[in-house]
């Protein structure tokens, strides 16, 4: 399978900061609506969630920032589905453009499948396990995500 391209978008002049590089809280915003994305894919449109009152959560996200990203970059996100259970997911998102091989930026993220009417957790319904688990089949030769378990931490030594 080609990589799953979920979110496309101009790097905008709002996003900008004084170093002419898109700010840091941009990149999650590109992150997110790339979430947003993956979610229709997984039977958690607007429509869904209306009728089932499911959603998804963000637990926790990490950001590599690892290329600067200038004002009216094409950029695009590539999402990989890392894994899932009943009731989480763990994604990773990583940022491209045109003519440069590297990623720009990486984010992986758990998140977490919620009854809003709790809200609470709950299990994903039979639909969007099967549209996930057709994903991960689909992903199965693509190469790992590279900037996934990374742990923040100094090495202070005494």
């Amino acid at each position: 399978m080609p990589a799953l391209i979920t979110y496309r978008t101009p790097v905008q002049e709002d996003w900008v900061d004084y170093n002419g590089h898109l700010r840091d809280a941009f990149y999650l915003l590109i992150f997110s609506y790339a979430t947003d994305a993956l979610m229709e894919r997984i039977g958690l449109d607007a429509d869904s969630r209306g009728q089932s009152g499911n959603s998804l959560f963000t637990l926790e996200a990490h950001i590599n920032y690892l290329h600067e990203v200038k004002l009216g970059t094409e950029v695009w996100v590539q999402t990989q589905i890392i894994g899932f259970d009943r009731k989480r997911l763990h994604v990773y998102h990583s940022l491209h453009r045109e003519g440069f091989d590297e990623t720009l930026a990486a984010s992986e993220q758990m998140l977490l499948h919620v009854d809003l009417a709790g809200p609470k957790s709950a299990p994903f319904s039979e639909r969007s396990v099967g549209l996930l688990q057709g994903l991960v089949d689909e992903q199965q030769d693509m190469p790992p995500a590279e900037f996934v378990g990374r742990v923040m931490g100094l090495n202070i030594q005494s």
